[in-house]
């Protein structure tokens, strides 16, 4: 065999290797995006999970607040019906899922506010037990969506870095979509007594 044929081969086979290597690193990348995102649907569902509890707790005491009840089990009816999956992360997507989550977010805030007039519901159990519940998961929810975003910006920069974006373009890996900060969300709310 002549050297410039074993030469060929050899860069072939390195080439190979790298792409192989490459595209395994995307696959694991990706995989690790999925995993995450599966978290933060785990921490919104126990939160969707512990509002009907909290809704039925807080009818006892105040049956004529309805509207704010109604209010915080629509919004828990709409966030629940958009089931997005890990492929369907794009832009306009999270915004939809994010603006949901929101919506139950204001709702449950002010169901919250409904209860600081009934001091028997305050002093009630099963409500101190419930609103300490969704207080920690909403921090599992903030520290879902954290892991969530590092996992994507980890994956977008493998997606975008050279010569990783070659293999990427090819195997059709695609940027994802992050949470970001609600419109609005810059400014400190104004609060008057």
């Amino acid at each position: 065999m002549k050297k410039s044929t074993i030469a060929i081969i050899a860069v072939v086979a390195v080439v190979a290797i790298w792409a192989i290597s490459a595209y395994n690193g995307l696959v694991k990348s990706d995989e690790s995006v999925n995993q995450v995102w599966a978290d933060v649907e785990a921490s919104y569902q126990r939160r969707a999970d512990l509002i009907p509890n909290l809704v039925n707790t807080v009818k006892g005491y105040a049956a004529h607040e309805s509207e704010t009840l109604e209010a915080v089990v629509a919004a828990r009816a709409k966030a629940t019906s958009i089931n997005l999956s890990v492929d369907d992360l794009t832009e306009e997507n999270m915004q939809k899922f994010q603006k949901a989550q929101s919506e139950i977010s204001s709702a449950l805030g002010r169901l919250i506010a409904v209860s600081e007039s009934y001091p028997e519901l305050k002093a009630n159990e099963n409500f101190s037990e419930l609103q300490a519940q969704l207080e920690g998961t909403e921090n599992r929810i903030n520290e879902a969506r954290k892991k969530f975003n590092a996992a994507v910006k980890e994956y977008n920069v493998s997606v975008r870095s050279f010569p990783a974006s070659i293999v990427a373009s090819f195997a059709g890996f695609e940027r994802r979509a992050e949470f970001k900060a609600e419109e609005g969300s810059e400014k400190a709310p104004k609060v008057e007594f």
